[in-house]
């Protein structure tokens, strides 16, 4: 079988993979004295770890240097976490690291990380524990100490954004042996206070040993518990503790912490006022125009509906038919006066005052009875003659009873 002829990259670029595949090797931590360390202009951080009997070429790049609080100096004793790699334009084998802490912190990092583990098991950090923020509180706590910087700066921040809030300062330790107890403390003292809305749980950066206070499993577990919202400001924006977790919110620094706390400013608040004003009186302009418009279409049914115009048409129709009727009788008098007069001229002409002017006379025996033949008379009687105008008295001289 003939041997393989590697070329100097490709034995370079096989020992690499082989260093990847290994995951034992790509979360490490290593312990070691810095020498040589090194920051160029690219930002990257180059550096060797040794000890008594070996080295090792180490080189952290800018991203996960900005994230380092602590920058070790020559011949600082550290612990180095990494994955290993080879570099192969120069066929060295390094340590790409991406976190550098004191020695005498890796005991503090790992109890950190065992508790943070146990903690996160027993759902302490679920993210269906956390609760939501109020948007106008009225009341703020603050548990921290009144000595520090970051208190001024939360101050300062909620008086700027939202003074028409009251705050209510718990003190307590933020640092040492005894401040685990005393966090606990101003935690329930401010729970105890029914009108607090939410509580902020603040302090400056520091190493990891100042901020260890906040890795007690204590204050993690006063403050999952807390009964009102928690926001967590300690320390910097890399800065992560166990309080952190914990909290509803977590906050990089003590003023962002107070921003969080306050989601909208008082200038906000009066825009937003403005604009629901506006927004109110328009919504009810616009009602009040519906309204109108509902009253005016009522209105026109209701006329439409209403007797009025029935009663107005009958009116007329009365004083039509009254006016007919007023024509009718007088048209039917007028006939019947004319047909008065009529017979009133009949009358008159068969009348024996009419017959009487005409030369006729009424001749009325002495009894009274009108004479119609002269037999009903004898020579002697007195008779009454009534003629057109005035009567004589007459007396019978001579009868002829011939008709012939």
């Amino acid at each position: 079988m003939e041997q393989k002829r590697w070329t100097v990259s490709e034995l370079t670029r096989y020992v690499r993979q082989i260093f990847e595949a290994d995951y034992r090797l790509q979360d490490v931590e290593v312990e070691g004295e810095i020498s040589d360390f090194r920051l160029p202009g690219s930002g990257h951080a180059y550096f060797t770890l040794k000890d008594a009997d070996a080295q090792l070429r180490c080189v952290m790049w800018r991203s996960d240097l900005a994230n380092q609080v602590y920058l070790p100096q020559h011949g600082d004793r550290v612990i180095a976490r990494g994955r290993m790699g080879v570099y192969e334009a120069s066929g060295q084998y390094q340590l790409y690291c991406q976190r550098i802490l004191p020695a005498g912190q890796g005991d503090l990092h790992a109890q950190f990380e065992r508790l943070k583990v146990a903690l996160q098991a027993e759902g302490l950090f679920d993210a269906d524990r956390k609760r939501p923020l109020p948007s106008l509180p009225k009341v703020i706590g603050i548990a921290t100490s009144p000595s520090t910087a970051a208190l001024q700066d939360v101050l300062n921040v909620l008086h700027r954004r939202y003074p028409l809030a009251q705050v209510v300062l718990a003190p307590t330790l933020v640092q040492g042996d005894q401040a685990p107890a005393q966090i606990v403390e101003a935690l329930a003292a401010l729970n105890s206070q029914p009108d607090i809305d939410v509580l902020l749980l603040v302090r400056g950066g520091g190493s990891l040993e100042d901020l260890w206070c906040f890795n007690d499993e204590r204050v993690a577990r006063a403050v999952a518990n807390s009964r009102v919202p928690v926001i967590a400001g300690v320390g910097h924006e890399i800065d992560f503790t166990l309080a952190d977790f914990a909290a509803d919110l977590r906050a990089p620094t003590p003023s962002a912490a107070a921003e969080l706390a306050t989601p909208v400013t008082v200038n906000e608040l009066g825009g937003s006022l403005s604009a629901f004003t506006v927004q109110m009186a328009n919504r009810l302009k616009q009602s009040i125009d519906i309204r109108q418009q509902t009253l005016n279409d009522v209105r026109f049914r209701l006329r439409q509906t209403s007797p009025q115009a029935r009663i107005d048409n009958l009116r007329q129709r009365i004083d039509g038919q009254l006016g007919r009727i007023g024509q009718a009788a007088r048209g039917s008098i007028a006939l019947k006066r004319a047909a008065l007069h009529g017979a009133q001229r009949a009358l008159e002409g068969i009348s024996p005052a009419q017959t009487l002017a005409r030369g006729y006379a009424i001749v009325q025996g002495a009894n009274g009875r009108v004479l119609k033949d002269a037999a009903e008379s004898t020579p002697g009687d007195r008779l009454n003659i009534q003629l057109s105008r005035g009567r004589l008295q007459a007396t019978v001289t001579d009868q002829e009873t011939n008709y012939e």
